[in-house]
């Protein structure tokens, strides 16, 4: 016997208007009928490990630098490379926990070479973009930061008490 709703078996013998699953509606608002389901579930991740993505050196001699994955070892390791010209970083095995996945990736084959991954990252713009991020921003406001003087401390110090003064009027 088919369901009148959606055609389908299981939900046959019981009313053709059964949520489904009914803990799925904490995401929507409401409980989703039969059909549904496919629809609302979506991939939580939106960057993966995989071959040409760009990704953050976050500790060791390269940290802060951008590097490109071009091989995947195993499950904790990753073949990653600069290109060197644009970002400094050497062609090195390297652990994924030392890396931090950006959303940027270049359209490059496993194990690509100097120049076509230099190009690749000139055509995909990835410096442009890296630098326009947020993410960007911040990592250079935090360095600019911590190389400041005493005496730039200093005039950080009044501007703010100046704006301070400007608010309260």
């Amino acid at each position: 016997m088919l369901c009148s709703d959606c055609s389908c078996f299981q939900c046959a013998p019981s009313s053709p208007n059964r949520p489904l699953a009914p803990w799925l509606g904490r995401f929507t608002g409401r409980a989703l009928r039969v059909g549904e389901a496919a629809a609302a579930v979506a991939m939580p991740y939106k960057r993966f490990v995989e071959i040409g993505r760009v990704c953050l050196v976050s500790f060791g001699p390269e940290k802060g630098k951008l590097c490109t994955i071009v091989d995947v070892i195993d499950e904790n390791r990753v073949l990653v490379d600069g290109p060197v010209s644009v970002t400094g970083v050497h062609h090195q095995a390297m652990p994924i926990k030392r890396v931090m996945l950006t959303d940027f990736k270049v359209a490059v084959t496993r194990n690509a070479r100097q120049t076509t991954l230099t190009r690749a990252w000139e055509e995909a713009d990835v410096m442009a973009k890296w630098n326009a991020s947020s993410w960007a921003k911040k990592l250079a406001d935090k360095s600019k930061r911590a190389n400041m003087s005493d005496f730039d401390r200093f005039e950080v110090m009044l501007a703010r008490k100046q704006r301070a003064a400007a608010m309260k009027k």
